[in-house]
């Protein structure tokens, strides 16, 4: 291998270790936007359940 193409390699490891996985972004994003539906939904609920009394 050459001093350039070793230095490629090592960059592009570099990078990877850099970067989280596209899948692992995409899950940790629908998690965050469930989540978020979920406690606006209890939310909600409990200010209507709490006006009722």
């Amino acid at each position: 291998m050459t001093p350039s193409t070793t230095r490629k390699a090592v960059m592009s490891e570099m990078n990877e270790e850099r970067t989280f996985p596209r899948g692992l972004v995409i899950r940790l994003f629908a998690y965050l936007v469930a989540g978020h539906l979920f406690a606006g939904f209890l939310y909600l609920l409990f200010t209507l359940g709490g006006q009722n009394q």
